[in-house]
């Protein structure tokens, strides 16, 4: 993936992600020694911000690295190279454990809806993952804040024990 978007460093104070510079290779092995012969440049010097309230869609062509891109920025996979900043605070270099705090206000929608929702849970247990994960609600707050959420995307309450694969497109 190679950087589109302009970005200029001297305005990053208004941003609520930086990216700067990101980079994200993969080792080519080979085969006998095991050593690494080459990288796969999957994300090589890519650079944007996002403002508070904005929404950035990655587009592009399938295998330019759009989804490592979206992953290297959650810390799914660790960079190659490169900044990431998140509200303030660089977060390229932290740790799984202290990234948690982080992830539970970031988040990224996969294009395909299949490979995003597991097919093995409810529409009322998916909504709600995000809250049991925070742990700061009790099963009955939780279940009415998931009722609530359905309501306003325009799903009734019925629709939380139903699985992804029995609604249409």
């Amino acid at each position: 993936m190679e950087k589109n978007i302009e970005y200029d460093e001297t305005i990053n104070s208004k941003y609520l992600v930086e990216v700067q510079g990101l980079k994200k290779y993969f080792p080519v092995r080979n085969g006998f020694s095991k050593k690494t012969a080459k990288n796969v440049k999957a994300v090589d010097g890519v650079s944007f911000g996002i403002k508070k309230g904005e929404t950035l869609g990655l587009v592009g062509e399938s295998g330019c690295g759009k989804t490592t891109c979206g992953r290297t920025i959650l810390k799914l996979y660790e960079p190659t190279g490169g900044k990431i900043i998140y509200d303030g605070k660089d977060i390229t270099s932290l740790s799984s454990n202290e990234m948690l705090k982080y992830r539970q206000r970031m988040q990224i929608i996969f294009q395909d809806p299949y490979a995003s929702l597991d097919p093995r849970m409810t529409v009322g247990d998916i909504v709600g993952e995000p809250i049991d994960i925070q742990k700061n609600m009790t099963k009955k707050e939780r279940n009415e804040r998931v009722h609530y959420l359905l309501n306003k995307v325009g799903l009734n309450s019925e629709h939380a024990n139903r699985y992804p694969h029995e609604f249409s497109g």
